[in-house]
């Protein structure tokens, strides 16, 4: 949905001022992950008093005039506003994209591969129905292969490699392009003498653009802007920081809210070997939904998150099957009284998931006047059934065929849950078409879901200080596999990650142009985080993930 105006800092702040605090990441602490409020005073930048809103309007009007008139560079500015994370044009870039898809023969103005590159990827991110065939006209007639002038072309590669990753299912010539392109960079990456050329081939490379999160290197990308033709590098520089500053107060005051929360339930002292990493938590919501006004749907969605990890540390280092079985039936049961045929150690857990989902559901009832407690405690009584049948099979030493490992992993992946939860804060599935927008929903969920299985498994990562028993993809399958070797499994564990973002893809463009777009939007998000969150290091350490909660929080 178009923004209809521009919501200025001020607005905002009006409603996140933190009062005279500022919080840290423990990064050399035993646990980086724990949230620690400095009594000195905060570090905002921009404050309810010190904001310049004139300045920030006049650079908005600047911004907005400019999109209006140059209408020869309208495209790149409407992808230099994206890389930079600026949000406040959607309804100005919907408008040009609009006008670009409606013209007839929109990619014949464009001549060079680059041009035609960004059109193809600007309009299909805007979820048009844009025909992969305009790259056809840069194979050569005689063998069908992509003609040499193009592999010399770094700039039209990179556009190519970037438009390559809006594929769906059967679309051959953008597979075609992926790789050609993708060759091609690392061949001109490993002769480059440009170290700025070098840096944007590797980003582009590790990080294209339709996978990654815009915030995750928005901050490279504005310290890197050289303007256009002339224009704009002064104005969109400084209207990004000031915008970034700010959201980054609003994300301060959030966490801090549900670090207080976390600590409130007293469930970290309780039971040792939880992982307290309340600031992790926060980070899923904070990605998902980007949305500066939607405060209040991070924080809640944040407290879900929370109790996926610590049910799912429960299960991993805790329980025994028979304690396991009776805290998924006293879920399943869904009664307070429950919790008293629990072990003692469970009875916390089980009281502060009941209180906090059936506060969740009435909340949404206030707001929109529904109330859907009943299914958002189904969807524990899954992932606790999902958790209980892993537990099973690890146990045993019976480890299930790798399609039903699958199978189950999605539920106790979380992402169904994690999702259900956003789609009725978000105040979908409520009122009319309950069983439409679950079942569209339940189908985006599942292609997450498999991303997250996969990606985390094919990292195979022990979280820090957990020793339980947990199960691998990778595992289940070379157990089916007569002479698989662990590189070749890997291998097809990466394919199939890159086939099931096709799925996405195509879920997303559906959703956008039904009536689930910021449902999707968020979903979409979801995926691009799971490389974050999984992609350790030798030190078994998340370092991109680190630098991007330092950049949205502490601006380091």
């Amino acid at each position: 949905m178009a923004m209809t105006k521009v919501l200025f800092p001020s607005q905002y702040l009006s409603m996140h001022i933190i009062s005279g605090r500022n919080i840290q990441v423990s990064c050399r602490s035993s646990n980086k992950w724990v949230v620690q409020e400095d009594l000195l005073r905060a570090t905002s930048t921009y404050n309810q008093d010190g904001f310049d809103s004139t300045n920030f309007g006049l650079l908005v009007k600047d911004v907005k005039y400019a999109l209006r008139t140059e209408r020869n560079n309208n495209l790149t500015l409407v992808d230099t506003l994206q890389h930079m994370g600026i949000e406040h044009f959607q309804e100005e870039i919907q408008s040009i994209l609009q006008k670009e898809y409606e013209q007839s023969a929109c990619f014949l103005k464009y001549q060079n591969h680059h041009d035609i590159s960004l059109c193809f990827r600007l309009l299909r991110q805007e979820c048009h129905h844009v025909s992969a065939d305009v790259f056809k006209k840069f194979k050569n007639n005689d063998d069908g292969t992509f003609g040499l002038n193009l592999s010399q072309d770094v700039n039209g590669l990179i556009g190519l490699y970037e438009a390559s990753q809006l594929g769906v299912e059967g679309e051959h010539i953008l597979e075609e392009i992926a790789n050609f392109s993708g060759e091609h960079l690392n061949a001109c990456l490993a002769n480059s003498d440009s170290c700025d050329e070098a840096r944007i081939i590797k980003e582009t490379l590790k990080y294209p653009y339709h996978k990654r999160l815009a915030s995750c290197k928005a901050k490279s990308f504005i310290n890197n802007f050289k303007g256009i033709n002339g224009w704009g590098r002064s104005t969109l520089q400084e209207l990004a920081n000031m915008d970034y500053s700010i959201t980054k107060e609003i994300h301060q005051h959030e966490l801090i809210q549900v670090s207080r929360w976390w600590r409130s339930l007293g469930l970290a002292e309780e039971l040792k070997l939880l992982r307290d990493q309340p600031l992790k938590w926060y980070a899923w919501p904070m990605a998902m939904l980007t949305d500066p006004k939607m405060s209040q749907q991070r924080i809640e969605l944040a407290k879900c998150i929370s109790f996926v990890y610590v049910i799912d540390d429960i299960f991993d280092v805790y329980g025994t099957i028979e304690e396991l079985t009776l805290f998924t039936q006293a879920v399943n049961r869904w009664e307070l009284c429950a919790m008293m045929d629990l072990p003692e150690y469970m009875r916390s857990t089980y009281k502060a998931l009941y209180n906090t989902i059936n506060s969740i559901g009435y909340n949404i009832y206030k707001i929109y006047g529904r109330n859907p407690t009943k299914n958002l405690r189904n969807t524990w009584a899954n992932l606790c059934n999902a958790f209980l049948k892993e537990a099973k099979w690890f146990a045993s030493g019976e480890l299930p065929t790798a399609d039903v490992y699958l199978k189950n992993g999605l539920i106790s992946s979380g992402v169904h849950t994690v999702l259900l939860h956003m789609l009725y804060l978000l105040g979908f599935g409520l009122i009319n078409q309950n069983s439409i927008y679950l079942e569209d929903s339940s189908a985006m969920a599942s292609s997450v879901a498999t991303i997250l299985r996969l990606w985390d498994d094919l990292g195979s990562a022990k979280d820090e200080n957990q020793e339980g028993n947990d199960g691998s993809y990778i595992e289940c399958y070379m157990k089916g596999q007569k002479n698989g070797s662990i590189e070749l499994t890997r291998e097809y564990v990466v394919k199939q990650i890159e086939d099931e973002w096709k799925q996405v893809n195509k879920k997303h463009f559906d959703l956008m142009n039904g009536s689930l777009g910021s449902f999707s939007k968020a979903s979409l998000n979801l995926a691009r985080m799971v490389p974050l969150m999984y992609n350790y290091d030798d030190k078994q350490s998340i370092h991109v993930l680190l630098e991007y909660i330092n950049y949205m929080l502490y601006d380091v």
